[in-house]
């Protein structure tokens, strides 16, 4: 547009849907239209066979339709979505979705997706077809249709449901349906279009679709796979699927045809299990849990097939057991213990409610509610058993979700016990249901239902064979002991993130420390037991090491504090870890070798590049995971989630670091540090203020930061010599971020972080011992001696002199630290003391004396051979053995004859 031209003006209302628009698409519009008389109908691409079909053969004319072409996005001031609001499926109009000028109304069925639009007005409902949600509507607003417009209306219903066949069939379809036949609508019309005859074409297609029809499992659940192909394009591809579906009596149909240049695919669903929107989701597609399709183009059918089946593999969830979600250990109260014991119990463990056991038998619960209330009415002392409710429903190992939603829900309990033989084996809660049940928005991903999928090929590809082998051997042992093996931690998710990470921890359902007396014995290795913590190491032959540790759950007595351990569920276990990317765990006992589980919604954590704490206390019982949080969020290029980083927030303002003991906060402050590029992390604990926690008088402007850019360049030079010496990086940064602190501050500091005496003198005599060297050094002037460089620079460890290099403003000073490094500071006499001794000097402190003398000689470069170096000597100290100054050196006593 040229500059000059005014913008246009936003005066256009549009109804439009989803590209390839069928007929409850089609009805969604009509039905719009009733409530905005003044909207332009607008198909954003083409519709399906079916209903371009329809047009032609009907007489519905008083349809008015806008060809796309002729409406500019720019000039639209309200869109009107119905049956869909996914931004690639609007096509030209996702201009306008975007503009951020345009108000959005949108009416849809089906379930959420990531590129969904939002609008001010949103009705979203899951219903069976969209028309009846605007059916509704109409009726609430008294705009009533007329008989032509309830016949495509009931004609959409009828398409979205499979004629109220569909498992996703509400109630509300068969009422919309009802109302519209009243106002009118002709069922003719819809026997016609519903039942039509198949074509010669269609006819063929669903023949070869028989002929190539495989059924396999997936999680024990059978899924049926038909394949066809045609070299034109044929119309309602979703009938075909539909009718293989009745004619087969298939619970679960993929179906796929190769069409010109382009894959369908029709997903079909009759179980819960199955979401066929998720799954054709991943190729692109969408729908709703029970229907749903997808069109590639550019990519063969067997491409398509095979990447579907990999799909399957990881969004195929078999119906869920009692056995599986449930919780345990149970943590039980006895019926003698008093109101005040049960609330701290109840605080303890964060429930609420508790089973009242006596001697293994269930007696009744005691929930929350009814502890705080008898606290208040100052019966704390009183009995549990008074105030129990019992009796109490319950439920076997193998109850069905459905059967544990009857039981929860009927009754109205908080908890329900699992029993098995008469004991209660594990519990339930209600919110344990809510969250199998319902989806959860970002910002409580911990709350996700398990999810597995088995990673054997992952683990195959990523992992060296040795690494896996030993794996195996875990998982047999755990198994001839009756435990669970899991591999946990950073390990699974660096295997996610394609990190390099052989820091293997292993959780055991079990007696931790016996499966690693067993493990050792079995494999030839040795065990370091902890029986304290009933942990343990595995250290190999060759020194190669695995962590294990009991299942275990913590609580905090008081923010800051260490936390109490107690043995647990893998499931418990996690639940105690920092971040949600940290809870994943793999089943490495034979039968379910590579699962991978996932209680918390760590997989999607890591797939969208997001971290968050697993509970809302999480900074309060343990501050120190705030700065865990900025190292991985750097680290990984992640983003800390909203609900985190209010935490954070909190944490801050309410000083829980103050609690923190000190040499805690200065391990992760090493932890840190010591990361590859350490310096937007500082920068973050800044922007948090967080840096106060380590000291009041830290900060982080742009000398700090130009600082510890330079200290990273140095570090960088002084890897690329190759000198092969070890020094601590993470405290190179650290005088780096110190190093405005006075040394009365910095003083402060390590009486704050408490490290070892040792360590604290270092640091402090260190770093004084530094700057003051760096300003001798600078007195010394542009050319100092070498010696002089040597016996300044020699006392300080290789991590001072780096500070120095990188605090240091003068060439000169650089570059007199950077000629000690690589000349100076292994430069030696080449003739020893012994040597001395046999030309005949005698031993004492002379030869010491002639050693220093040759030493700064090599410094300065005045001798740079043995025979300089011999002359030198008998230049001051004559011959050995009473041989004259001056006299001619023998040949055996050149550099030849003295090596």
């Amino acid at each position: 547009m040229s500059p000059n031209r005014p913008a246009p003006r936003r005066t256009l209302e549009v109804i439009t849907t989803h590209l390839n628009a069928d007929f409850d698409a089609l009805a969604s519009m009509v039905a719009a239209k009733k409530l905005y008389p003044d909207a332009l109908l607008v198909f954003p691409g083409a519709q399906e066979g079916s209903l371009r079909d329809f047009f032609v053969r009907s007489s519905f004319y008083f349809l008015d339709f806008t060809r796309a072409k002729h409406v500019a996005p720019e000039e639209i001031k309200r869109l009107i979505l119905v049956d869909t609001r996914q931004l690639s499926r609007i096509g030209k109009f996702a201009d306008a979705a975007l503009s951020g000028e345009v108000d959005i109304h949108v009416y849809d069925h089906h379930p959420d997706s990531p590129e969904d639009v939002h609008g001010s007005v949103e009705v979203v409902e899951p219903l069976g077809s969209t028309t009846a949600i605007l059916t509704r509507i109409l009726r609430e607003k008294g705009a009533e249709p007329t008989p032509q417009e309830a016949t495509i209306m009931v004609l959409g219903i009828f398409e979205d449901t499979g004629s109220f066949t569909f498992s996703s069939t509400t109630p509300e379809d068969l009422e919309a349906a009802a109302y519209l036949l009243r106002r009118g609508a002709d069922l003719n019309v819809v026997a016609e279009m519903v039942t039509r005859e198949l074509t010669a074409e269609q006819v063929s297609l669903l023949n070869e679709l028989i002929q190539n029809l495989s059924t396999f499992k997936v999680n024990n659940i059978e899924v049926v796979i038909a394949r066809g192909a045609t070299s034109q394009y044929v119309a309602d591809f979703a009938v075909l699927a539909h009718k293989l579906m009745d004619m087969e009596n298939i619970q679960v149909l993929f179906a796929l045809a190769q069409m010109e240049e382009r894959v369908y695919i029709v997903g079909r669903s009759r179980i819960p299990e199955v979401n066929v929107a998720e799954i054709l989701g991943e190729l692109g597609g969408g729908g709703h849990e029970y229907a749903a399709s997808a069109a590639i183009k550019g990519k063969p059918l067997s491409q398509v097939e095979e990447k579907l089946k990999q799909v399957l593999q990881t969004h195929i969830h078999p119906q869920r057991r009692a056995r599986e979600i449930m919780s345990f250990p149970v943590k039980s109260i006895e019926p003698t213990a008093t109101l005040e014991t049960a609330e701290l119990l109840l605080n303890r463990y964060s429930v609420n409610a508790l089973p009242v056991i006596d001697n293994g038998q269930l007696l009744g619960m005691i929930n929350r509610q009814t502890v705080e209330k008898g606290i208040y009415h100052g019966l704390k002392s009183h009995q549990v058993r008074d105030y129990m409710t019992h009796p109490i429903a319950t439920v076997g190992p193998e109850a069905t979700l459905a059967e544990i939603r009857e039981a929860l829900v009927i009754n109205k309990q908080r908890l329900l016990p699992v029993v098995a033989d008469g004991r209660v084996i594990g519990v339930i809660s209600r919110t344990d249901l809510l969250h199998l049940l319902i989806d959860h928005e970002e910002e409580a991903q911990w709350a996700q239902p398990l999810r597995k999928k088995n990673i054997v090929s992952m683990m195959r590809e990523r992992l060296p064979a040795h690494i896996l082998k030993i794996l195996e051997q875990v998982g047999r042992v755990a198994e001839e002991l009756g435990y669970h093996a899991y591999a946990v931690g950073g390990f699974v998710r660096d295997l996610f993130l394609k990190e390099e990470n052989l820091d293997i921890d292993i959780v055991i359902e079990g007696d931790g420390v016996e499966f690693a007396r067993r493990f050792a014995a079995r494999y030839g290795a040795r065990a370091r037991i902890f029986q304290k913590f009933k942990t343990a190491v595995i250290i190999f032959p060759d020194g190669f090491k695995i962590d294990v540790a009991t299942a275990r759950t913590e609580y905090y007595e008081a923010p800051g504090a260490l936390p109490v351990v107690e043995y647990s569920s893998i499931k418990m276990d996690l639940y105690r870890r920092d971040f949600t990317i940290n809870t994943l765990a793999i089943n490495l006992n034979p039968g379910e070798f590579g699962t991978l589980l996932d209680f918390f919604g760590a997989t999607r954590d890591l797939k969208e590049r997001r971290l968050s704490v697993l509970h809302n206390l999480s900074f309060v019982e343990d501050p120190t995971r705030v700065f865990r949080a900025i190292r991985f969020e750097q680290r990984f290029g992640f983003r800390i989630s909203k609900l985190t980083l209010n935490l954070i927030q909190n944490a801050v303002r309410n000083n829980f670091f103050d609690r923190l003991s000190g040499p805690r906060l200065f391990q992760e402050l090493k932890l840190i540090l010591s990361e590859e590029n350490p310096i937007p992390a500082v920068a973050r604990l800044a922007e948090l203020d967080l840096l106060k926690a380590l000291h009041p008088r830290l900060w982080f402007d742009e000398g700090t930061r130009a600082m510890l850019e330079r200290v990273q360049a140095v570090l960088s030079w002084f890897d690329l010599l190759y000198l092969d010496e070890t020094y601590d990086k993470w405290l190179v940064y650290f005088l780096g971020l110190v190093e405005p602190l006075k040394p009365e501050e910095l003083k402060e500091m390590m009486m704050r972080f408490k490290p070892s005496p040792k360590v604290a003198a270092a640091i402090l005599t260190g770093k004084e011992g530094a700057d003051q060297a760096l300003l001798k050094l600078f007195r010394l002037g542009d050319e100092p001696r070498r010696s002089q460089i040597y016996h300044l620079l020699s006392p300080l460890a290789t991590e001072y002199l780096l500070y120095m290099m990188a605090k240091s403003r003068q060439e000169a000073s650089r570059r007199a630290i950077s000629l000690y490094f690589t000349h100076l500071k292994h430069l030696k006499p080449e003739l020893k003391g012994r040597d001395l001794i046999a030309l005949g000097y005698q031993p004492g402190p002379q030869i010491s004396e002639m050693l220093k003398l040759l030493h700064e000689a090599r410094l300065n470069e005045e001798v740079q051979t043995i025979g300089q170096e011999l002359a030198l000597i008998r230049q001051h100290y004559g011959r050995g053995g009473g041989r004259a100054t001056g006299e001619e050196m023998r040949p055996e006593e050149s550099a030849e004859g003295i090596s």
